[in-house]
C-alpha cells in the first residue's frame, strides 16, 4: 500500500512537471505558419554596378617623385605615370533583401540596396528572375520603390508601426550573406530611436538577428503583418551584436504615397538647431522636468525666422502632439504639409506661448561655416574664462553678422564645468544677447549664485545651449 502511495505521488507529480512545460512553451510564439504564409513574398535584390572605363587616373603633386627601385616603384608607376591609360572595365555586386508590396509588380527595399545601381536583378522564392526598375527613393528615410513586369505576385500584408509596443515579438525574413530567406526573431527592443544620420525616421529597435544582407526586408509582427524594412544595425565588428533597426512602415508608406503621387519625397521644414533639455537647463527655463526641443539657433530666412522664433525657446507642442525630446521633433515637422499653417506652443522667458508657423519644403543643403578659434584678451575670473570681440575675418568665417564673445581660453571652473570649449562663440547669456567681450563680462559679474543659467555658444557647423552655474564659496 505504502509503494503504491509513493507510485501514485511520481506520476502525479511527472504529470504536474509536463504540465507545466507545456504551459511555459505554449507562451512561446509560433512562427512556423508565419514564415510559410509570407516567405513568397520577400525577394532576393542583387545589383550590378558598371565602371565605364572613363575614369581619370590621378597624377602625383608636383615635386613629388618616386625613386626607382624602391619597393613601391611599381606600384606608383602603375596608378600614377600612365595618364592616358585607363583601367579595364569591371563591375561591382551587391546583395540585398526586399517585399513585394502589391501583386502587381511594386517591390520595396532601401535605397542604400539601389544606390548608384546600373541594373536590378530580383529572384523570387521559385527561383523567377526579373530585371527592376526603380520609379523613386529617398535618401533621407532610406526607403526606394521598385516595379517588375509581373502580376499575380504573392504580397505582403501591411500592419500599424503605430501600434507597436516595446516587448513585443517580431520577425524577419531576408537573404543575410546571401542565404535566401532566412528567418529570424527577437522582441522589439525600443521605439522612436533617432539616429545620428536619420533624424527624420523614428527606428524601431529590435534584438532581431540583422546581418549584411538582410536590409530591405521585411520586419514582420505576430499576425503576419508587415510594420518596418530593416535598415540598419549597430555593430564593432559589422556583423549582428544585437541592436537592429527599422524603418516604421508608417514612415516608408508617406514616402511610397508621394513617390506615386509626384515622382518626389518632400518634408516639412522648420529650419532650427535643437538640442535636448537637461536637468540643470530645464531649471534655468522655468520648466518643472527636462522636456521639449530647446532651440539653439535659428536659421535665416527660415519658417521658424519668419514666425519669431528665437533661440532659447522650448519647443513643448507641435501642432498639437506633445515634443518629449528633440528627437521627437524632426519626424514630425518633417510628415508636415507644405504650406500648413501650425500651431507651436513654446516656452520662451518662464512663459508659454503659442506660435504660428507656415511650414516649407525641407532644402538639400542647409550647411553652415565650419570654423577655428582664434585668441581673446579680456578674463572673467569667476567664470575662469578668456573672452575676445571677434574681427571681420572670424565673423566671415563663423557667418556671424553681429554680437558675440569667442571664448579664446578656459581653466578650471564654472565655465569648463558647463562644457564650454575654447573656440565657441557665446551668443546670449541668461537670456541677454551678447554685443561684444565686455558686454559679456560685464553681464558675468552680475551672474547669481548656486543657479543654473542659460548659456547659448555657436560650435562647429552649429549651436549648442549649455547651463553653467556658480558655486557659492564657503
Amino acid at each position: 500500500m505504502k509503494q503504491y502511495k509513493i507510485w501514485t505521488l511520481l506520476t502525479v507529480s511527472f504529470a504536474w512537471l509536463l504540465l507545466t512545460i507545456n504551459v511555459t512553451a505554449g507562451n512561446l510564439p509560433e512562427f512556423t505558419e508565419l514564415v510559410s504564409d509570407n516567405a513568397a513574398a520577400v525577394v532576393n535584390i542583387s545589383t550590378t554596378m558598371k565602371n565605364d572605363n572613363k575614369r581619370e587616373m590621378p597624377q602625383l603633386p608636383p615635386g613629388i617623385e618616386i625613386p626607382e627601385g624602391t619597393p613601391f616603384d611599381e606600384l606608383f608607376k602603375h596608378f600614377f605615370d600612365a595618364p592616358n591609360q585607363n583601367p579595364a572595365p569591371y563591375e561591382a555586386h551587391s546583395l540585398g533583401s526586399g517585399f513585394v508590396l502589391s501583386s502587381d509588380g511594386y517591390i520595396l527595399t532601401n535605397y542604400h540596396v539601389i544606390k548608384d545601381a546600373d541594373e536590378i536583378i530580383v529572384r523570387f522564392s521559385d527561383r523567377n528572375e526579373l530585371e527592376a526598375k526603380v520609379l523613386g527613393s529617398d535618401e533621407r528615410s532610406d526607403v526606394a520603390l521598385l516595379k517588375v513586369e509581373a502580376t499575380g505576385l504573392p504580397a505582403v500584408k501591411l500592419g500599424d508601426s503605430t501600434n507597436l509596443k516595446v516587448g513585443e515579438w517580431v520577425l524577419a525574413i531576408g537573404s543575410p550573406f546571401g542565404f535566401d530567406h532566412s528567418a529570424t526573431a527577437g522582441i522589439v527592443s525600443a521605439l522612436g530611436r533617432s539616429l545620428p544620420s536619420d533624424s527624420y525616421v523614428p527606428f524601431i529597435q529590435t534584438d532581431v538577428a540583422i546581418n549584411p544582407g538582410n536590409s530591405g526586408g521585411p520586419l514582420f509582427n505576430l499576425d503576419g503583418e508587415v510594420v518596418g524594412i530593416n535598415s540598419q544595425i549597430y555593430s564593432r565588428t559589422g556583423g549582428f551584436m544585437g541592436l537592429s533597426f527599422a524603418i516604421p512602415m508608417d514612415v516608408v508608406m508617406n514616402v511610397v504615397d508621394q513617390i506615386k503621387a509626384q515622382g518626389f519625397v518632400s518634408r516639412g521644414w522648420l529650419g532650427v538647431v535643437i538640442q535636448d533639455v537637461t536637468g540643470e537647463l530645464a531649471e534655468s527655463f522655468g520648466l518643472n522636468k527636462p522636456q521639449g526641443a530647446l532651440i539653439s539657433k535659428v536659421l535665416p530666412d527660415s519658417p521658424a525666422a519668419k514666425a519669431g522664433f528665437e533661440a532659447g525657446d522650448v519647443i513643448l507642442k507641435f501642432d498639437g502632439k506633445k515634443v518629449p525630446s528633440s528627437s521627437d521633433l524632426p519626424p514630425i515637422v518633417g510628415r508636415t504639409t507644405i504650406g500648413k499653417t501650425i500651431p507651436v506652443e513654446v516656452m520662451r522667458n518662464n512663459n508659454r506661448k503659442t506660435m504660428n508657423v507656415i511650414i516649407e519644403q525641407l532644402p538639400d543643403d542647409k550647411d553652415i561655416t565650419k570654423t577655428n578659434a582664434n585668441r581673446g584678451r579680456l578674463v572673467d575670473e569667476r567664470l575662469a574664462i578668456e573672452v575676445a570681440d571677434l574681427d571681420e575675418k572670424q565673423r566671415e568665417q563663423y557667418a556671424i553678422a553681429e554680437g558675440g564673445a569667442l571664448v579664446a581660453n578656459i581653466k578650471q571652473g564654472p565655465a569648463s564645468a558647463s562644457g564650454m570649449r575654447p573656440g565657441d562663440v557665446i551668443m546670449s547669456i541668461d537670456n541677454q544677447k551678447i554685443k561684444n567681450a565686455k558686454q559679456f563680462l560685464d553681464i558675468a559679474k552680475e551672474l547669481p549664485v548656486n543657479k543654473a543659467i542659460p548659456v547659448l555658444v555657436q560650435r562647429g557647423e552649429g549651436a549648442i545651449f549649455l547651463a553653467i552655474k556658480i558655486e557659492q564659496k564657503d
